[in-house]
């Protein structure tokens, strides 16, 4: 018997697309793009530190929503507006991931889709 697909959304976090923040399926777990929306208000920062904070503040939610922690996640794709906001991003990777303890990563430089003051995307696997 197929394993039923789970929905996982984040309240406070809306998409601009009919789409979940990502779904489910046993233990596997894959997201759809997730971003540094402020949780409550939807609005990013205009500061890039604090909005690769909410980042990963979203991305620590999403997981726990589904069951698990960042510990599961096994890899992950980070999109990035412009280079020179790489430092607050690395900065706060570095603050969830202890160099021991890192998923798989690639990332891209995003200047199209960037859209609402967005500096981040990110999508990830988990396996629970």
């Amino acid at each position: 018997m197929a394993n039923k697909r789970e929905i996982i959304s984040l309240p406070g976090i809306p998409h601009n697309a009919p789409l979940p923040t990502g779904a489910k399926i046993g233990n596997i777990i894959v997201s759809s793009a997730i971003s540094g929306r402020e949780p409550g208000s939807g609005e990013f920062s205009d500061d890039p530190e604090r909005q690769a904070e909410a980042l990963f503040d979203n991305i620590r939610a999403f997981m726990e929503k589904a069951g698990g922690s960042p510990d599961n996640i096994i890899s992950m794709t980070l999109y990035i507006k412009d280079q020179k906001y790489g430092e607050a991003l690395n900065k706060a990777w570095i603050k969830m991931f202890p160099e021991e303890n890192r998923p798989a990563r690639e990332g891209h430089i995003k200047t199209d889709g960037m859209y609402g003051g967005r500096f981040f995307d990110a999508s990830l696997i988990a396996v629970l």
